[in-house]
C-alpha cells in the first residue's frame, strides 16, 4: 500500500499518501502524508532499551526491532496504534550499515506496523544518548 496513489486516495487510517509521479517511486516511506483532523502525539526518540535501561540487540536489525516495538508501546499507552504514525525519523550511527540492512528491516516494519509507510528519514549520527545504541527513532502519530 506504500505504491504510487494518486493525491487524494485516503488510507483506511484516514490518511492521504501523496506520492507524486515526478519524484522518485519511494522505497519504505511516502513522500508526503497529509493527516485527517485529529490529536497529534508526539513520540520520544526511543532507542532500543529494554525494561531495566539497557540497550539490547546485537546488530541494527534487532536494535530497530527492539526501537519501533518500544515506540508503538509509546504510541499505544498514549492512544495510538501503528497505523496512525504520521512522520518518523531514524537516526543511525552508521547508515551504511542500515542501508545494507535495509531489506531485514523492511521485514521488521512490515510485521510491526503493516504495508503503509509514514513520511519518513533516516539521518546519520555521529552518536546517540546512549553510547551502545545503533539507532533511534522518533515521530508523531494523529489520532483520529
Amino acid at each position: 500500500m506504500s505504491g504510487r496513489r494518486e493525491p487524494g486516495t485516503e488510507t483506511p487510517g484516514g490518511f492521504v499518501r501523496v506520492n507524486p509521479p515526478e519524484l522518485s517511486p519511494p522505497t519504505g516511506f511516502s513522500h508526503a502524508v497529509r493527516a485527517a483532523p485529529g490529536t497529534v502525539v508526539f513520540l520520544a526518540g526511543q532507542t532500543a532499551l529494554d525494561g531495566a535501561g539497557r540497550i539490547v540487540g546485537d546488530g541494527v536489525v534487532e536494535q530497530f526491532e527492539r526501537a519501533l516495538v518500544n515506540l508503538l508501546t509509546a504510541a499505544a499507552a498514549a492512544g495510538a496504534g501503528p497505523g496512525d504514525l504520521a512522520k518518523l525519523t531514524v537516526f543511525a550511527v552508521d547508515v551504511a550499515d542500515y542501508r545494507r540492512n535495509a531489506a531485514a528491516i523492511g521485514r521488521v516494519w512490515k510485521r510491526l506496523v503493516g504495508g503503509d509507510y509514514p513520511a519518513m528519514a533516516v539521518i546519520g549520527a555521529t552518536r546517540l544518548w546512549d553510547e551502545a545504541a545503533l539507532v533511534e527513532i522518533e515521530g508523531f502519530a494523529v489520532v483520529r
